[in-house]
């Protein structure tokens, strides 16, 4: 248990950061899922629209800590590749 003032605030901090990390890891799994799905439906139009509406969520997930930048990378070339190889 934290007992000092600076671990306590410590303690307050992690909580709120633990909170807002958690929120925007959800939103990018949700831009994310909607590329998924629009590659399953086989729509090469709506998965383009819907990787390029992850591509900058993912990359705000980078700037801010959430991602490190060579797994958002990754992520973004995968499904690229998965999203040009639809007919």
């Amino acid at each position: 248990m934290a007992n000092s003032p600076q671990s306590k605030k410590r303690a307050r901090q992690n909580e709120r950061r633990f909170a807002v990390n958690k929120a925007r890891r959800s939103r990018i799994r949700t831009h994310l899922r909607k590329v998924e799905e629009a590659i399953a439906s086989g729509d090469k139009d709506a998965a383009t629209a819907a990787l390029r509406t992850a591509e900058p969520e993912l990359m705000r997930g980078v700037t801010k800590g959430v991602y490190h930048k060579n797994t958002a990378a990754r992520k973004m070339s995968r499904l690229s590749s998965r999203v040009k190889s639809l007919s």
